[in-house]
Order: C-alpha cells, then structure tokens, then sequence
C-alpha cells in the first residue's frame, strides 16, 4: 500500500454530487458548500476561478482543478462579473437573495437548480446548452488518513491541460448524464480514479508542496519501510525490527527515515496509528477495544490516552462529534 492506496482505503467517495454544468455568459457561481474536495474540468469552453485571498486563474479547455475546501471560491466566465448564484453546503443552491432555485429555468435568474440521480440527468447551468461545460466532482473526504495527504494542497490546485489528456475525464463526461442501474456506484468509483490520476498529476509538478513522507516512498530503502507501516500499523515496530527490515543499523536507519520523512520513525508511526483510529471511530460503529488493536495499542486505555495527547480530544468526544457513540 502506497500514500494513494492509505488515502482511497477508508472512506471513499459514497452518493457523490456531480454535474454537468451548461453556462452562457454573463455568468458567475459561488461555491461555498464547504466540501473537503472538489474536481472542476472544463470540458469545453473557458473560466476564471478566483479564491478569497488571491488572484484570479484563467481556465481554458481541458484544465483541472482540484479545490480543497472549506475555503470559498467563485467560478466565472470573467473575474468582474458579479455573483449570482451560490452553492451551500447540502449541496443546496440560492441565489443572491437567499432563495433556493427551481429545478426549471427561472426567468428572473436565467439559472436551474441541478438534477440529480433519477430524477433525470445531472445537469445544471444557466441554458440548456452553452459555450462553456464544466464537469464538477465533489468529495465527502472527512478522514485524518486523508488529510495527511491532501492537507499539502493548496486552496486550488490548476492542471493546465490534464483534462484534455485523460482518457477518464471523457469517460466521466459520457456516464454523468445516464440514468441506468447502479449508476451512483459507478460514478462514485470514477470519481475516485480521478481523484487518483489528478493528484499524481499534482504531486508530480515542479511547483507542489509535496508532504516529505510521500518523497520518502521513492527511497529504496525507507520506501518499502513505510507501505510495511501503512499496510500493518498493527504490528509490534519497533526502531530496531524497522531497521532490521531496511538492512540497517539502528542509528543508520533513524537518521536516514527521520532525514527523508522529516520526523522520527517512532513518532511517524504513532501518527499513522492515531489517523487510522481516528477515521475507524468516524466510519465504523467498532468498540474501543477493537479499534485499538487495529491500530498497534495494546488496551483501549493505551489507545485513549495516546489519543487525546495527540488529537486533543478522547476517543468518545471524537466519535460523538462524528455523530456515534462508543
């Protein structure tokens, strides 16, 4: 398992909301829906993508972008055209008075509310068919395994292009509007080969802030190191089994993981633990107990404790702000 597979093995993209979107200038959407993630291709066409705290990004056929959330941004057709719609969280969309849009075209706002599932093609916008088509991807991805990956993105990450030549962004452009059995389920797991492709795309560019620990993986020797830990966190590590596997002396091996991950080999693997534990006690109903022999801890005490040291919160406060209880 690399840093990919450990983020896609929890949860994953499950009832995702997407749309095909048809705009003709003027035109020009907030979204604040407060998504962890999100994916826009301009399929045809152009736009402006423009964050809260920075400056506006042109977007021309074939982009990507890759927007985490919850920071608002607005799309347009030009930076200086004023917003008319917005997206909140739900997904649920207004217009600029608040009020929620009407599955039909309105006149007074010359936009639709978006369909959704069986209720007929995924498709929102402002005209039946525009200049301008975006595909839009959101993803519910809550977990603290993922967030040690997608916490090094930036607000909006631009691939120039990348649309353009990914077969799967065809794909998905062709499956969005059909309303056939399982479709949900077969949308749900093309979002996540996109997911996968635009962020190899984006870790691999020049310009990324790219997490240590995901370099690491390139190393022969730390690298096969790391997938052992992400594919057993269970298992008894210590410094000197690890080095053992790397073929190392335990001093060699520390000072060569703690230079390339950027932490020590013990303190990268209590976090690795206590993310998985976290996303185990969000996601699934298991018991203390269960969850922390899934993750290395020897009793639910020793799972706590480490637990609050490290996320500030107990397990029990952890879950039921996740809605459960232990």
């Amino acid at each position: 398992m690399d840093a990919i597979d450990s983020l896609l093995d929890g949860p994953r993209a499950r009832g995702a909301f997407l749309l095909r979107v048809e705009l003709v200038p003027p035109w020009s959407m907030r979204i604040q829906d407060e998504a962890p993630l999100a994916l826009v291709v301009v399929a045809r066409g152009h736009a402006f993508v423009v964050p809260d705290d920075g400056q506006a990004r042109e977007l021309r056929q074939g982009d990507v972008v890759i927007a985490q959330g919850p920071a608002p941004y607005v799309v347009a057709d030009d930076p200086a055209t004023p917003v008319q719609v917005r997206i909140c969280p739900g997904p649920r969309c207004v217009d600029v008075r608040g009020e929620r849009l009407d599955a039909a075209l309105d006149r007074a706002t010359g936009w639709r509310a978006p369909s959704h599932g069986y209720v007929g093609v995924r498709t929102w916008g402002n005209t039946d068919g525009g200049s301008t088509q975006l595909l839009v991807g959101t993803y519910q991805m809550r977990g603290a395994v993922a967030r040690r990956l997608t916490s090094a993105l930036p607000t909006l990450a631009v691939l120039p292009g990348f649309g353009a030549r990914s077969s799967l962004f065809t794909l998905l452009g062709e499956e969005i509007t059909r309303d056939a059995p399982g479709q949900d389920v077969v949308l749900d797991r093309l979002l996540d080969l996109l997911l996968v492709a635009a962020l190899r795309a984006w870790f691999s560019r020049p310009e990324a802030m790219v997490p240590r620990w995901y370099l690491a993986e390139g190393d022969p020797v730390i690298g096969p190191v790391l997938r052992m830990i992400l594919d057993n966190p269970a298992d008894h590590w210590t410094v000197a089994s690890l080095a053992a596997a790397a073929r190392l002396s335990r001093a060699a091996f520390a000072r060569r993981f703690t230079e390339l991950v950027g932490e020590p080999p013990i303190a990268f693997l209590t976090g690795w633990r206590l993310a998985a534990a976290a996303d185990l006690l969000s996601d699934t109903d298991a018991t203390l107990d269960a969850v922390a022999r899934q993750v290395g801890y020897g009793s639910p005490f020793a799972l706590s404790t480490a637990f609050k040291r490290f996320h500030g919160v107990s397990p029990e406060e952890h879950r039921r702000t996740a809605g459960r209880s232990l």
